[in-house]
């Protein structure tokens, strides 16, 4: 029977005082690796006077001791690399380098708030006023609570708990019920590098865990990954119960071709973009527009470079091109939208329900499909499989008008060779991430991932300065030190 796991509250594993729990499954086989604890508003508090008793000392440590242990983590996170991108895989079914993409993102957020010491260092203005000088000082909020999904088991927590505790706070994860393994072996490894019991804590579960962090008085702050309607649920929730909140949701992100791309870099950029990680990532491309006689050739080419392709158990083979979706319910789900988009008219140039491993995983193979309407429901829905949909504008400027009708907001690519139609795709379309014969615009660790519109509800996004900024509040500090000023104002 497999394990049945425990949070980590206050530097030790604590049992969940709830007896449910939800299978961890090797995607590529079925196999259940372990259980995971449904937890419930017990145990969150539990964790919250924790994370609160840790606060009061984690807070007043010194820049020096914060810096050495997030060092030493990240020497930690570089010695066990391997070790971390193989677990990933097994629950996650990536393939093995796009599991271990998925670590190296993470390390590099570390590598960022390694920096802590210049990232959090204030303002001044010697005397302001006669005999009066201004001080500014970043401040941490107190406890913070990260809530993650699946798709990116060990990048998105580290996207938000490396930064909230170099800023001084404590935390409280709560990964995806899916994939819980990482994230243990990531906190398990902080712990390690001299982190403080209480300051780093994981509570599984399922929706009571993710309300009881959007309402429990004792936490700050609440930051989310997730799809849209649980991103502006958890947005709605926590902001009405005082907290601030960064909740990043869904996409639907377009890969524009222009007849004059260059064709082998742009079918790799959409092979990588459409088909990586099984299309289960929120800055996948999902629709590919054809503009006038680029369409054809586009097509062709993907149904070709498709068919080359290795689906593979991916724990047992690192040459496997793209794994399994993440469980029985994506697949299903999947397989429906392509017959839907069958019905509604659009062509089916590979189909993803054929041809498919034989074995009890949740394989979905790469599907492409032309002649989709931007009416259809494909068209307009966020899909999370590798699921590619062709569509054929009759210009630019109608692209333009198609993707800013989406509702979403996260990236939008342009392959093209003309300087003056990148400039018009990156002025014109409303999102916060565009490329330019670029697959994947997803910002580095240094920047904000800044989606836009039903992509992200709140004011601060993940990484970067922006997520500096969301972990800390501003104290203003005026100092007198002589009464020359109190005169002058007649105090």
């Amino acid at each position: 029977m497999a394990a049945l796991l425990s949070n980590l509250i206050g530097g030790e594993r604590i049992d969940s005082s709830s007896t449910a729990s939800s299978p961890v499954r090797n995607p590529s086989t079925g196999e259940i690796l372990a259980e995971t604890p449904l937890s419930n508003a017990a145990d969150v508090d539990q964790a919250v006077e924790a994370a609160r008793e840790a606060f009061s000392s984690w807070s007043q440590s010194t820049a020096a001791r914060r810096t050495e242990i997030l060092f030493r983590y990240k020497e930690l996170l570089e010695a066990h690399f391997e070790e971390l991108a193989r677990l990933l895989v097994r629950e996650n079914g990536k393939t093995f380098p796009e599991a271990q993409g998925d670590v190296r993102r993470g390390i590099e957020v570390v590598e960022f708030a390694c920096g802590r010491n210049h990232l959090l260092k204030g303002e001044s203005l010697p005397q302001l006023a006669e005999g009066m000088d201004g001080v500014t000082s970043l401040e941490p909020l107190g406890v913070c609570a990260g809530i993650t999904p699946f798709n990116f088991p060990a990048m998105v927590p580290m996207w938000m708990y490396p930064l909230a505790i170099a800023c001084g706070n404590t935390f409280i994860l709560k990964p995806s019920e899916k994939v819980p393994l990482t994230a243990i072996r990531l906190a398990e490894l902080f712990t390690e590098a001299g982190l403080p019991g209480g300051v780093l804590n994981i509570v599984h579960g399922g929706r009571e865990v993710v309300d009881a962090l959007c309402v429990h008085p004792g936490i700050a702050a609440v930051s989310f990954v997730g799809s849209s309607p649980v991103a502006k649920h958890v947005h709605t929730l926590a902001s009405a119960h005082g907290k601030r909140v960064q909740a990043a949701g869904g996409a639907k992100n377009v890969l524009l071709v222009m007849p004059d791309a260059a064709p082998d870099s742009t079918l790799r950029a959409i092979m990588g973009a459409a088909y990586g990680c099984a299309g289960q990532r929120c800055m996948a491309g999902s629709v590919v527009m054809g503009v006038g006689e680029a369409a054809d050739g586009v097509r062709d080419k993907i149904a070709g470079a498709i068919d080359g392709m290795k689906l593979l158990a991916t724990h047992e083979h690192d040459e496997s091109d793209m794994g399994p979706v993440i469980d029985a319910s994506a697949r299903d789900r999947l397989f429906a939208a392509i017959g839907d988009a069958a019905e509604e008219g659009a062509a089916l140039v590979r189909d993803g329900r054929e041809n498919l491993p034989g074995s009890d995983g949740y394989f979905v193979g790469p599907t492409l499909l032309d002649n989709v309407g931007m009416d259809m429901k494909i068209s307009r829905s966020e899909l999370f499989g590798p699921v590619l949909s062709l569509t054929r504008p009759g210009s630019l400027d109608e692209a333009i008008e198609w993707i800013n009708s989406t509702g979403y907001g996260n990236g939008a690519v342009i392959f093209t060779g003309s300087g003056a139609a990148a400039r018009q795709f990156s002025r014109g379309v409303n999102c916060g991430m565009i490329g330019v014969n670029v697959g994947i615009p997803a910002p580095m660790s240094i920047f904000a991932f800044s989606g836009w519109n039903d992509s992200f509800y709140g004011d601060l996004h993940v990484q970067g300065m922006e997520g500096i900024k969301f972990y800390t509040r501003q104290k203003v500090v005026f100092s007198r030190w002589d009464d020359a000023y109190a005169r002058h104002q007649g105090w």
